[in-house]
């Protein structure tokens, strides 16, 4: 069944990327083929899954298919890993997958490239499987590098725009940096242990490196810089707002199901190498933090919808880091989960929104942006639906009681809180985080306000277009919203009952970090409190939002006066962008053209090597044209001297 739900994404991209060179206008066998081999291979990971919890074992599933690289002492096979960590990723990439699929078909009907995007999108989602179930370094590579090459051919699926374009070569461009870290690290890996199997080198890992140990560390800090790359940490986050260039569902599958969530889930498959190496971790939720608040300060002032939401998705990617820094593997992969409904939720939502905002301004020949928030307004009485499925996605996220964000967000700040005790580190770690969910609820307000709620600022022609999104598309946002009003039920905290179901149930994939975890316990009390504490962190800032933003009183985009101050730089991603470009793009640019280009390429290896040998093969056919001169007496006096010459040679 495993192999199954891997095969058939796969037999769908070569379908739909034979009917868009042959079939084109072929949409309804596309959108059959696009989504049914999504909800099959949903269907073919729950068989599998359901066998995974029913059978009794004491190690993980290898399926093997085949051996690739029988060189010497590297043996890899092309095998997949079935444990309960790959049941968890298989679900939410298989089964948010499928919803985006869906909402696919309505929001992509019209492109006229609609066979090429399921295509690519059934792609996107078979490298994602191949990467959580590759059961050794290698497979797992494959995987990784694939959904980087799916994230650059739909970021720049419009490649017919320089800017869509360019933003897909941004993000390709920047992973291959964190995937440099990845692959010296597998090296590394080998080198110590001699397998790049999970299985072996897990085992072997506590014989082959000395805990906290320089060797251990490089390697987890290697392993860390890919997972910043894939997952848009500081300092390689900025290539994921830019990606919102691509189709909205994709956006979605990026953020919720796919590519970003393959640096968490990498830190929890190697949490016993992380847990060997203590200062790597607290790097790693140091790093984590800090994105979580500096992308939230950013997402603040945000006025394109989807940028916010970009933000948002760096933020909360922030905090799951700070899960598995501080060796909650567990809390971690919860909010991995959660996130992962609320946020497709949130993007999809949004994609409704843009494709309504989109159809109103192109039937008046409006040349208004459809995603600046300052465009819309009142759109709850056009499209209700929308309105109050987003509503539960962002009561969610900003941590309202009772939602899957309260319960994973303040699982992990509680575990940060508890390591604190232990080493004072773990306390600013959780008050940046406590700060970043401050900010979350009040930006997501603000997003939900000025979207949904106050005047319309559409323009009257345009609002009479405004309806809402077909059900096809609406479908999957009530899916999706009962996954973020329930999903917190997976890993309730220790003091209600049912208590830690998920924690449970990834115990076989954890339970070897633990010797190396420092211990880490809250009592009933300080639980309770803490808990209390991040339900008036949310309630303030959502507050916070209600009364110092005034939606009746924004103005359209294009009489917005221009930002200034702090606003224009948060506005502006505190112009990191413009920094990246004056430091490193430029000056590789000029060294590139003057140096590579001018000097080495066209003077020294065109100049000296090409033309050179040109010139030098000139000169001496030009030497021996004057010793062509049709005499036979000089053809007789050179033969002489030259055998003269050979003679006086081998004499001497």
């Amino acid at each position: 069944m495993i192999w199954l739900a891997v095969l058939l994404p796969f037999l769908g991209f070569l379908v739909n990327g034979w009917l868009s060179f042959f079939r084109p206008d072929a949409k309804r066998a596309v959108s059959v083929i696009g989504v049914g081999v999504l909800v099959a291979s949903f269907i073919s990971a729950l068989a599998g899954v359901v066998g995974l919890a029913g059978a009794v074992h004491d190690a993980p599933y290898i399926v093997h298919m085949w051996s690739w690289m029988p060189v010497g002492e590297l043996q890899v096979d092309l095998a997949f890993q079935v444990d309960e960590l790959s049941a968890v990723m298989l679900m939410v990439v298989t089964g948010v997958g499928a919803l985006i699929h869906v909402f696919s078909v309505g929001y992509m009907r019209e492109d006229r490239s609609y066979p090429r995007y399921f295509a690519y999108l059934n792609l996107f989602v078979f490298f994602m499987l191949v990467l959580i179930l590759g059961a050794n370094f290698p497979v797992l590579f494959i995987g990784w590098e694939g959904v980087g090459l799916c994230s650059y051919l739909l970021i720049g699926f419009w490649f017919d725009d320089e800017a869509k374009a360019t933003a897909g070569k941004k993000a390709f461009i920047m992973n291959r940096i964190g995937d440099f870290g990845l692959l010296l690290a597998m090296f590394m890996i080998f080198r110590a242990v001699g397998s790049l199997d999970f299985l072996e080198v897990f085992d072997a890992a506590p014989a082959a490196f000395v805990t906290n140990g320089p060797e251990i560390t490089l390697i987890t800090l290697l392993l860390f810089l890919g997972c910043i790359g894939k997952s848009a940490q500081i300092p390689l986050y900025t290539w994921l707002p830019d990606a919102m260039a691509g189709p909205t569902p994709v956006s979605a599958l990026i953020h919720a199901a796919t590519m970003v969530t393959a640096g968490v889930y990498l830190i929890a498959r190697t949490n016993i190498l992380f847990a060997m190496a203590p200062v790597s971790g607290a790097v790693v939720a140091l790093v984590g933090a800090v994105t979580a608040l500096f992308a939230a300060t950013i997402a603040l002032k945000q006025w394109d919808i989807k940028k916010v939401l970009a933000y948002s998705t760096v933020s909360q990617l922030g905090f799951m880091f700070v899960a598995v820094g501080v060796g909650a593997y567990a809390a971690g992969i919860f909010h991995l989960v959660t996130h992962a409904f609320f946020k497709a939720l949130l993007f999809l939502g949004a994609g409704s929104v843009i494709h309504v905002m989109h159809h109103a301004y192109h039937h008046t020949h409006s040349g208004e942006d459809a995603q600046d928030m300052r465009n819309m307004g009142g759109l709850r009485k056009f499209m209700p639906w929308t309105a109050a499925v987003m509503w539960v996605a962002t009561l969610a996220i900003a941590g309202v009681p009772g939602l899957s964000g309260f319960f994973s967000k303040d699982q992990i700040l509680a575990e940060a809180f508890a390591r604190g005790q232990g080493a004072f580190l773990f306390y600013v770690i959780w008050a940046l985080g406590a700060v970043a969910a401050l900010l979350t609820a009040f930006y997501m307000t603000r997003l939900m306000l000025y979207t949904f709620h106050g005047p319309n600022r559409t323009g009257e022609a345009e609002a009479k277009q405004l309806h809402e999104a077909p059900w096809v598309m609406t479908g999957p946002l009530v899916v999706l919203a009962a996954g973020s009003a329930l999903g917190g039920f997976l890993n309730l905290p220790h003091v209600l009952p049912g208590a830690g179901w998920l924690e449970h149930w990834l115990k076989p994939v954890t339970e070897g970090s633990v010797p190396y975890l420092s211990e880490a316990h809250l009592s009933a009390g300080l639980e309770w409190r803490l808990m209390g504490l991040a339900t008036l962190i949310a309630a303030a800032g959502m507050i916070a939002a209600w009364y110092f933003l005034k939606p009746d009183r924004l103005g359209a985009a294009k009489a917005a006066p221009a930002e200034a101050g702090v606003q224009r730089v948060l506005l502006n991603n505190y112009y990191v962008d413009e920094l990246y470009n004056t430091l490193i793009v430029r000056p590789t640019d000029w060294v590139s053209r003057k140096v590579l280009w001018r000097i080495i390429d066209m003077g020294a290896i065109d100049g000296a090597v090409v033309h050179g040998a040109a010139k030098v093969s000139r000169l001496l056919g030009w030497i021996g044209t004057r010793f062509q001169t049709g005499n036979l007496g000089t053809y007789v006096v050179l033969f002489v001297i030259g055998v003269l010459f050979v003679l006086s040679a081998v004499a001497g």
